[in-house]
Order: C-alpha cells, then structure tokens, then sequence
C-alpha cells in the first residue's frame, strides 16, 4: 500500500478526532478466500486478519467509515478432500492489504451511551482498493513469489491490486459508556481472479522458464506423472475470486448527549 496514502488517512481522521459524533477502533479476526483452490467453502478461514478505522457517525442509524486493513489467505490442494484437487497438487499464500470507504447503516437507532438500544444488528457496503502477491511453497520448502513468473503463460503479469467491492452484515453491542464491541463478515468482490494465482488453463511449458514450468504443473511432484498438458483446465474458469474478513472490533465514541439532537 502506497505511504503517502496511509500517511493522509492517518492525518484526516487525527483532524477529524475533534468531532464529538467520531469513532475510531480496531479489530481481529480471520480471513479467507473463495477461488480456484477453494470453490465450495464460503466460510474456511486460512489466516489471520486486522485493522483499524476512523467513522462519522451521522445520526443514529447512518455512518461512513474509513478503514485500512490487511489479510492472510492461503489454500493448499494438497489438503482437499477432492481426489481431483489433490492430484493438481497447487498451494498458495497471499497478504491482502485493503483500504476502503463503507457506508454502515443500524437497523435500530444506535447511540452509545446516550440512546436507548444497548444493540443492533447492521449491514454495509462501500468501495476500496486491496494489494495482493500471491507466493507458493516450492519442492523444497521455500516460498516463491508467483506473479513474475507467469504460470499460466501470460503475456505479461498481472497486476498487484484490484478494485473491490465490500459487503455485509453484523452485529454490534454498547459494552460499556462510549465502548462499542462488534462482530461482522464482511465479502470482498474483487475484478481479479489471481488471488491465487490460478484461472484457467496450463500452458506449454516448453516456452516457460524452468522454475515457471515447475510451479505451473505440479501434479508429478509425488508420483512422477504430470497432467497438466498445454490447453487442459487447471482453474475453474470463473472470471474473479472473492475473499472475506471476519472481524471481532471495539471501538471508542466521540459522543455527547446533544450530538444527535
């Protein structure tokens, strides 16, 4: 991610810290990813995730939030319940970094410490930007990064970060005072599918390099017999991957009684 980004949204929200209707915090959770290597489990954690946010909080019901982020994906085939995925014998790791603006909307009228919910349940939605480098545990242990690489034949590499899309749904609590915990599951559209560094077909690895071959087909690895001949389906075929972050925040508002009123 940029500095000169992170440095600007770290000088908006201290400005912003004098508003009496701000809220800042920071979270923990898990992330994960639904693509090539994992198609079916829209809810396998592979990592770890976190973050912290600045939020204008226009009434009750309405806020804006800025937040930075970052998220450990990985998968490995070699783990799949799938004969099929097994057999392909691919794995990967990533670290997502995100920054994104979400609109938050409470299905109930939610103040703390000064209305009259202690809870309610919320969803969103906004825009953001999210870096990925997606690398792979060779033969020999080491981790290598892909993109460069190429393995699936491209022109050129693809890119380094997507535009993504954030959405969903949570809950939040009034702990105590100003004190506000939450637990939400937010999906992430991307406009990539190389997150994992898997989408379509294998190429002809006559025309790659030696390392590129090797971490483009690693179905012989184990038995010495590899099936990724040029053209055959080595992703599956879907035109992007999707991760998510499951977070557990708290957070601290700056809140009068006359704030909202």
């Amino acid at each position: 991610m940029p500095k000169y980004l992170l440095f600007t949204i770290f000088l908006f929200l201290t400005y912003q810290l004098q508003a009496q209707t701000w809220e800042i915090g920071g979270s923990i959770g898990g992330a994960g990813y639904i693509g090539d290597l994992n198609p079916n489990n829209p809810v396998k954690v592979s990592g770890v995730s976190a973050g912290i946010f600045g939020k204008r909080n226009f009434d009750g019901y309405f806020s804006a939030k800025l937040n930075v982020g970052v998220g450990n994906i990985a998968a490995y085939d070699s783990r799949s319940g799938y004969p099929q995925f097994r057999d392909r014998n691919l794995n990967f790791k990533d670290q997502l970094r995100e920054v994104s603006l979400t609109g938050e909307f409470n299905f109930m009228n939610y103040i703390p410490d000064a209305g009259r919910n202690k809870y309610t349940p919320y969803i969103f939605t906004g825009i953001g930007i999210s870096s990925y480098a997606p690398r792979a545990q060779d033969f020999h242990g080491n981790e290598v990064s892909l993109r460069t690489l190429r393995t699936e034949g491209q022109l050129k590499p693809y890119g380094n970060n997507t535009v993504v899309i954030p959405y969903g749904l949570g809950i939040k609590y009034n702990l105590s005072g100003k004190f506000t915990v939450m637990a939400d599951m937010g999906y992430r559209y991307t406009f990539t599918d190389y997150l994992d560094d898997v989408s379509g077909v294998y190429p002809d690895k006559s025309k790659m390099s030696q390392i590129s071959a090797l971490l483009s087909d690693r179905s012989g690895e184990k038995t010495g017999v590899f099936t990724g001949t040029a053209g055959s389906q080595r992703g599956d075929f879907k035109s992007h991957d999707t991760y998510f972050f499951l977070n557990f925040t708290i957070s601290f508002t700056f809140v009068t009684a006359n704030c909202y009123f």
